[in-house]
């Protein structure tokens, strides 16, 4: 067999199994919000920004707008946020906070302290170290998505 193909040399394997991992490690905290990490993602960017286009936020999380319209369907059942058609441009949906939504960001507070604490026993990652995977991370995304 190739070294080249063995599955501990790939890079991808590896950050497949931790992105999946630190997924699965949202899943108590964010149930407890009633949101599924891809929810939160959402969430994050509404909190950052509200009344976005659903183009805006499928750009911000690197997604396919057909990936986030039955996310942000699901959410606006739920009584999260609001999907309004733009008065200026009737073919662009705008997505707003409700009244809950923006409550919910105060509860969901603590769950970067959450994970955190979830991650503190991993003895290589320290605040230093965050810094580097984040630069690492970022310069992997601006490359790939060119």
């Amino acid at each position: 067999m190739k070294e080249s193909l063995r599955l501990d040399n790939q890079l991808c394997f590896r950050l497949y199994t931790a992105s999946r991992l630190i997924t699965q490690a949202y899943t108590p905290l964010l149930g407890k919000l009633g949101l599924t990490y891809p929810q939160y993602l959402v969430m994050m960017v509404l909190w950052e920004k509200d009344a976005q286009s659903v183009n805006d936020i499928a750009k911000r999380l690197y997604l396919e707008t057909n990936t986030i319209t039955p996310l942000l369907k699901r959410m606006e059942a739920e009584g999260f946020v609001e999907r309004l058609r733009d008065a200026a441009d009737g073919r662009k949906v705008i997505v707003r906070l409700t009244a809950a939504g923006r409550e919910l960001e105060g509860r969901a507070a603590s769950v970067p302290e959450g994970l955190a604490g979830a991650l503190s026993p991993c003895r290589s990652l320290n605040p230093e170290s965050a810094a580097g995977l984040y630069s690492t991370c970022d310069d992997i995304i601006e490359t790939l998505s060119k």
